[in-house]
């Protein structure tokens, strides 16, 4: 069921989600800021999916419709901004680099009980670094044709197999040129690099949720896992063995807690 929220004052808090869960489509009256802690959080919207991650926050702005979907056991804080006081765009969900400073900001205002005019002060320099702060875009637009939307579903049913566009142009029964035009006209980007941030998203996901990242790799259609560690350093900032730390919570009792983080080692 889809819920307006309508509160007099922005909130900002911070809640432990498990993982799997979801959060139905609603909207509020205020921006909103998720960032995670540890874990992964995708925010949906008619435009597409934003991910949310340790060094990734997203804000979507006021009366926009969305849901939530948690990967991984989750630490989210959420901070609202009043509608009339936006420190970042206000026409589409936008994804930010979160460094050491916001990541501290992030978790201190979404503190219980923290008092009133600490609060305030914390936020101004909130308001100050996001309107300086590097947007980071990692999105899964939504396809409004439904050829493209097919072309999408089939290559995300087996992100293992390395589909050229000539073949899912055939798969699909569309032309060639035609389905390259959609990728650029309704995603603004070519099939190429549609398909690397789908497997990124995906990879995304798998890790925080404790998968190893050659198994990560095979399963989301690299040749080698060193491969999948470059273009996901190149895409996230970090290795992939290093987000996974990073995303999940230490767990003694996790058997791959020892597994190679992406370094020298993770290439063997």
């Amino acid at each position: 069921m889809s819920q307006n929220s309508h509160l007099s004052v922005a909130p900002s808090t911070a809640h432990v989600h498990a993982a799997g869960e979801t959060i139905g489509r609603h909207r509020h009256d205020y921006h909103q800021l998720v960032y995670v802690s540890t874990g992964v959080l995708a925010v949906r919207t008619e435009r597409g999916t934003w991910v949310a991650s340790r060094d990734r926050a997203v804000w979507t702005p006021a009366r926009m419709w969305h849901g939530h979907r948690v990967y991984g056991e989750s630490s989210v804080h959420t901070l609202g901004f009043p509608s009339d006081t936006a420190p970042l765009p206000v026409d589409s969900p936008t994804v930010l680099a979160v460094d050491d400073l916001l990541r501290e900001l992030f978790i201190a205002c979404t503190e219980p009980g923290l008092p009133a005019a600490e609060l305030r002060r914390l936020r101004a320099v909130v308001h100050d670094r996001l309107r300086r702060a590097h947007l980071r875009p990692l999105t899964l637009p939504t396809a409004r044709d439904p050829r493209l939307a097919h072309a999408c579903r089939v290559v995300e049913d087996d992100l293992g197999q390395p589909r050229t566009i000539a073949w899912l142009a055939r798969r699909v029964g569309v032309g060639e040129r035609t389905l390259t035009r959609l990728f650029r006209t309704e995603f603004g980007m070519t099939y190429p690099r549609w398909r690397t941030n789908t497997r990124v998203f995906h990879a995304m996901i798998q890790l925080a949720e404790g998968a190893t990242v050659t198994g990560t790799a095979r399963r989301c259609g690299w040749a080698t896992t060193s491969a999948f560690i470059d273009t996901f350093a190149q895409t996230m900032g970090r290795t992939p063995g290093a987000y996974r730390s990073a995303a999940r919570r230490a767990d003694p009792s996790d058997p791959t807690a020892s597994e190679p983080t992406g370094g020298d080692a993770g290439r063997r």
